[in-house]
């Protein structure tokens, strides 16, 4: 062995020092074999390390003329028995220990375990010759170098321990959609996972020692500051950030004075809870104009059927004639709000009818010039010549067009046209399919980010309480319904110009016409006969309203025939089997027994007689009397209805035999 005791115990030191700041296996391996390969020049050295995964020894450097193994005898012995040297005649001790030693027998051998808090990780095997013979005193001197490197191994599988567990506690604490910050008992953040350095725009590397104070918006710093306190330990608070609403959660740590702040983004979640909140006072408002207009209903259809009824009387004074002209007028416009609030009830076609734009569109002029002339805002309206006519229910398209230009108007009053000088433009083309409307305004245009989502449900870009964001919705939703659509040109963004909405509408097209389409008022669906048929009819008209009764009596007598009158499904049901009707005209909604239930008792009892049943009904909002309409397959009278309607109906009506 090489040196001096001084000079040897300086290349110890030494070691020592070099191995204090080495943390990775492979480098303390490599330092120990140099250090050993220097002071002893061994003709063959073999290091090998405890694998953790298969708890065996691997060889992790070698140097030597033939290779090294793990299963060496003589590494085996010495590992049970702890260091061992032989220094000469190594073969005649070994086999007086009954150990086989490899071909070539080296001139000396010395192995040493490499422990670590009692606990084997590793070997040393070295075989010397006779220049630099293996012997006690590189025994004494590989077993103080690999003292130390056993120290550097664990430190180094501690360090590896605690980076692993830094990387898994930040790749879990990653993966959360929650913004997570560990703050100590003085305020100071120890960690923090990547959600929350997006949150705050900061590199997770840069957030370690700093107050949280610095970190977070000035706006959070009192309901955090709660939060931290004994008192508000795990409670929450609600945040904004922008657009964003996030719910904080404070959750004390095992130290004492140290929390875990979470951040929950609960944008998408509040957005929801909105929509379903909006959802059900949409819902509630359906139901309240339902039952509104199903009482209106009544009523109107005695308005609707005595003015019929006294306009088409032969022995009207002429006095009479005007105000009975303004009864029918007022009547029927009454019973068109009606209809209207049921459209808005339900999803229904209602009456559509082939017929031109240019009227709507100009009425639609007509009803919001005044709040267009009071927002400083012109409109004009531009037709090609020889545009087809369209197949549309007219009061659903105005609100479609009424809808747009109000958005038009709405966004030009953000600019600068305070006094004067905004414009909205409607030109109307003809297309090949159809035509097209397109209303362009000279407003601000629609944000890129903005303009793919204006047709989405409960999306607004008005203040709150402002807009429902249902508008654009239900627009293309009823354009959809005509076979047609709507698209949007943003403009805006340098072009110079605002937004444009076209309206393409298809020619002769009933696109998702329902069965029940048009039943009510005068479209009741007929089964034979013509308006004029004046057959004498035997007629039972039920129904819970007196007034109804009275003037469907005097109307039907007036015509010649024969009435009977029930004011409930129980009456009508014992009438209905004691003699025969030609036509039963029954309303649905009747105390005690109402019409659905009177017309299934009287298909069990009496098909046929069921099969005369034409119902009236003030109420087609409710799903179930909607569904049972529809399975029926028959036509049926929206009250109020005119005197038209009835009369399609008892011309189809076919008399039963005497």
């Amino acid at each position: 062995m090489k040196g001096s005791v001084a000079e040897i115990l300086t290349r110890l030191t030494a070691l020592s020092q070099e191995l204090a700041g080495a943390f990775r296996p492979a480098t303390i391996v490599e330092i120990v074999a140099r250090v050993l390969t220097e002071q002893l020049v061994p003709g063959r050295l073999s290091v090998m390390l405890l694998d953790v995964d298969s708890n065996r020894l691997v060889v992790t450097y070698h140097n030597g003329p033939r290779p090294a193994t793990t299963d060496d005898p003589l590494l085996q012995l010495a590992l049970r028995r702890g260091p061992l040297v032989f220094s000469d005649k190594v073969a005649a001790r070994a086999a007086e220990l009954d150990v086989p030693v490899e071909k070539p027998v080296p001139s000396s051998w010395l192995g040493v375990p490499i422990v670590a808090v009692s606990r084997t990780i590793g070997a040393v095997a070295m075989e010397g010759d006779t220049q630099n013979p293996m012997d006690e005193g590189a025994l004494v001197f590989t077993r103080a170098v690999l003292a130390q490197a056993g120290i550097a191994l664990e430190n180094a599988r501690l360090v590896e321990l605690l980076s692993s567990g830094k990387r898994e506690w930040e790749q879990t604490v990653d993966a959360f959609n929650q913004a997570i910050c560990y703050i100590g008992p003085q305020g100071a953040v120890r960690r923090a996972n990547r959600m929350f350095a997006e949150l705050i725009k900061l590199p997770v590397t840069a957030l370690p020692g700093r107050p949280w104070l610095t970190l977070l918006p000035p706006s959070w710093g009192e309901s955090i500051a709660r939060l931290l306190t004994p008192e508000g330990a795990n409670g929450s608070v609600e945040l904004r950030a922008g657009d964003r609403v996030l719910l904080a959660t404070a959750i004390p740590a095992g130290e004492p004075g140290a929390t875990v702040l979470l951040f929950e983004d609960q944008t998408e979640k509040r957005r929801l809870q909105d929509q379903l909140l909006q959802s059900e006072k949409m819902s509630a408002i359906g139901q309240l104009i339902a039952g509104v207009a199903h009482d209106l209903n009544n009523p109107l259809a005695s308005v609707v059927g005595f003015s019929d009824l006294l306009g088409e009387a032969p022995d009207v004074p002429p006095r009479l004639a005007e105000p009975l002209a303004v009864i029918r007028q007022e009547a029927e416009r009454a019973s068109a709000i009606v209809r209207n609030l049921l459209s808005f009830a339900r999803r229904q076609e209602g009456e559509r009818q082939l017929q031109s734009i240019r009227p709507i569109l100009e009425s639609t002029h007509q009803l919001l010039k005044n709040q267009l002339l009071a927002a400083h805002v012109e409109l004009t309206l531009t037709f090609e010549p020889g545009l087809p006519e369209v197949e549309v229910h007219a009061n659903q398209i105005k609100q479609v067009f009424v809808n747009i230009i109000n958005n038009a108007a709405q966004a030009i009053a953000t600019t600068r046209y305070k006094d004067g000088g905004g414009h909205i433009d409607i030109v109307t083309r003809c297309e090949p399919d159809g035509l097209s409307v397109n209303i362009s305004d000279n407003g601000p245009g629609i944000p890129e980010a903005v303009a793919h989502r204006v047709f989405e449900p409960f999306f607004s870009t008005k203040s709150e309480g402002e807009g429902t964001g249902l508008g654009l919705s239900i627009c293309l939703g009823i354009v959809k319904e005509h076979g047609g659509d709507i698209i949007v040109d943003p403009g805006g963004a340098g072009s110079g110009r605002g937004a444009t909405f076209t309206v393409e509408l298809p020619t002769g097209v009933r696109a998702g016409l329902s069965p029940l389409a048009g039943t009510g008022d005068a479209d009741a669906t007929t089964r034979g006969g013509s308006p004029e048929r004046a057959e004498h009819l035997r007629v039972l008209v039920v129904d819970d309203e007196p007034h109804i009764l009275h003037y469907m009596q005097a109307t039907l007598e007036s015509w010649g025939h024969e009435v009977a009158v029930a004011n409930d499904g129980s009456q009508a049901l014992k009438r209905a089997l004691m003699q025969p009707f030609d036509l039963i005209i029954c309303d649905l909604r009747m105390p005690r027994l109402g019409g659905r239930e009177m017309f299934h008792t009287l298909a069990r009892m009496h098909p046929t007689v069921a099969d005369r049943i034409i119902f009236a009904t003030g109420d087609t909002v409710r799903g179930d009397t909607l569904q049972f309409l529809e399975e029926l397959g028959r036509p049926f009278l929206q009250k109020p209805f005119k005197l038209d309607a009835l009369r399609r109906v008892l011309a189809g009506v076919v008399k039963v035999p005497a």
